[in-house]
């Protein structure tokens, strides 16, 4: 018998707070609460050696359906293009130009937020906007 499992996708990055705030904002995901006794994450994050102190942080899907993103932060920089990425659905279900335009929106609302479009992929029917987060993290607007 097969047993389902949560799945949660980890980022390594240089500022684990900046970045989770974009992907809350692109995913319409929330901060969790501050661990049990803490008032706030800033409570929490000084009660850690100086070390630790914003190494990491979280966002999580409210309807507490899509997977919990977590964001470490690592000393290397990014080097190469990531093997795996996440695609954004927002033109499920549409095609042509109603997709594009779905498409060109999503990505018109993130581009203020930091992100960075690197290129559109459309065929006439279907069509995918390539983009980088605001450390260079690759991701589609599919």
């Amino acid at each position: 018998m097969s047993t389902t499992r949560q799945v949660q996708i980890t980022f390594d990055c240089a500022e684990p707070e900046r970045l989770a705030r974009f992907w809350c904002e692109v995913m319409g995901y929330v901060v969790p609460p501050p661990p049990r006794g803490f008032d706030s994450w800033e409570d929490f994050d000084r009660s850690l050696p100086p070390a630790q102190r914003g190494s990491r942080f979280a966002c999580e899907d409210p309807a507490g359906v899509g997977p919990r993103l977590f964001f470490q932060r690592v000393p290397e920089g990014k080097a190469v293009k990531n093997r795996v990425h996440l695609d954004v659905r927002v033109g499920t279900g549409l095609v042509g130009e109603e997709r594009l335009a779905a498409l060109e929106a999503e990505c018109a609302r993130l581009i203020p937020l930091g992100a960075v479009r690197v290129r559109l992929l459309y065929d006439g029917h279907d069509a995918c906007i390539v983009m980088r987060d605001i450390e260079g993290n690759e991701f589609c607007l599919d």
